[in-house]
């Protein structure tokens, strides 16, 4: 079997799965937002349901309209926070981080786990060999009572990494790359297991960022075996035992593909796809008006040290608004103390508070009409972070942070960043 298949055979009970199987399997973490737990909330209430299945395995995290931005934004926060404190349930969070970074950071969910969130980015946490996915608020509502959820066993497809990353390529490069290749729907419903030696020694943050964007090639789940540096990473976190999986030397793919990644450069995806990528030396001269560096996709310590080693010393471009949104407050703290948030400032950066915001044009960073910006997000659709009429482009943290200098979509090199 795959991993992923291992994994759903352990939490069903059974010794052996196939892909097209319909099976019931226990959870780990049932994971709402403030915009689809109070969907779950009405759910749970309408079936009549009193209890929950297990308070200490049910997490809520406001995260996408906060600090709220208007009156109904409150009131969803607020019919979530009643909620979590009617059932006592043990992990509600409130302004402090974004759910898809701040799980793994506080060791929440761990390898081995059957995770699913009503948010499509829940499949963020194969990058610790989980199986994660996202589900309808219903759904959620239905699991957060039982304890229980059913899946089609989704086929696998191998993806195998090879050869030397150049300086500037990192796992939003090597995702946004195979979703150029594959397309949007080119992994729908099934799993994305990403190997090679490029993946084996990937530090976490990349991982998390390649995983994160499996669903936008309609994945299932995006998985990768856990190793010594997903160990290292969860050991001083776990709060809980966990299980390594991995998949069988004759395990069956419905696909298997190669990528040398020597010939693979930093990406930019184009309106209004994740998949319209192209290489950023053949972008060519496009100006811009913002940029957003942070999400659930780039917003870790990690991303924030590759801006500011971009941006160290520099300017951000008179008409460009560049916008830094650390993904958590751990994260905030430590680029705090870094001396990271002095360099954002002297460049004429703008720091907020960890928030979803922008990404799904929420607040804190809404376009006008006409215009466009880079970000590290994950999605790129027409009107998805504001007017219909405006674009998004997709990067990495490097050439957002080189792009808020140049004013236009450009290269660390272009912006003076040799190192």
């Amino acid at each position: 079997m795959t991993i992923t298949e291992k994994i759903l055979a352990s939490h069903a009970g059974l010794d052996h799965v196939e892909p097209g199987q319909l099976i019931e399997t226990s959870i780990d973490i049932a994971l709402g937002n403030d915009i689809t737990a109070p969907l779950a909330i009405k759910a749970i209430k309408e079936i009549g349901a009193s209890h929950l299945f297990d308070r200490n395995k049910i997490i809520l995290v406001a995260d996408h309209f906060i600090p709220n931005k208007d009156i109904p934004s409150a009131m969803q926060a607020k019919e979530m926070r009643d909620f979590a404190r009617n059932h006592q349930i043990t992990h509600f969070y409130e302004g402090v981080g974004i759910e898809h970074a701040l799980l793994p950071e506080e060791g929440l969910v761990l390898p081995g786990d059957v995770v699913i969130g009503a948010d499509s980015h829940t499949c963020t946490y194969g990058a610790l060999g989980a199986f994660a996915t996202g589900v309808g608020s219903t759904d959620l509502a239905a699991a957060m009572v039982t304890g229980k959820t059913w899946f089609r066993v989704p086929d696998s497809i191998k993806l195998i990494y090879y050869g030397h990353r150049d300086k500037w390529v990192f796992g939003k490069d090597l995702i946004l790359y195979t979703i150029g290749d594959i397309g949007v729907d080119g992994a729908l419903y099934r799993a994305m297991e990403f190997t090679g030696e490029v993946i084996e020694y990937l530090p976490m943050s990349d991982r998390f960022s390649m995983a994160n964007m499996a669903i936008e090639a309609g994945a299932k789940n995006g998985i990768m075996a856990p190793d010594e540096i997903a160990k290292t990473y969860v050991s001083t976190k776990a709060k809980r035992s966990y299980e390594f999986f991995k998949s069988d030397h004759d395990a069956r793919y419905i696909d298997i593909k190669e990528y040398d990644v020597g010939n693979i450069g930093p990406q930019v995806a184009f309106p209004y796809s994740p998949q319209n990528t192209r290489v950023i030396s053949e972008v060519g001269n496009i100006p811009i008006d913002q940029v957003v560096i942070g999400s659930c996709t780039n917003g870790r310590l990690e991303d924030l040290r590759l801006a500011a080693k971009v941006l160290k010393g520099k300017k951000v471009h008179p008409y460009v608004r560049l916008i830094i949104i650390p993904a958590t407050q751990g994260t905030y703290r430590c680029a705090m103390q870094e001396g990271l948030l002095d360099i954002f400032l002297e460049a004429g950066g703008i720091i907020g508070p960890p928030t979803c915001g922008p990404c799904l044009g929420g607040h804190m960073g809404v376009l006008a009409k006409g215009e466009r910006a880079v970000a590290t997000t994950n999605r790129n659709f027409a009107g998805r972070m504001g007017h219909p009429e405006s674009e998004v482009y997709l990067a990495n943290p490097a050439i957002a942070a080189a792009s808020a200098i140049l004013g236009r979509i450009g290269s660390p090199e272009e912006a003076g960043c040799k190192e």
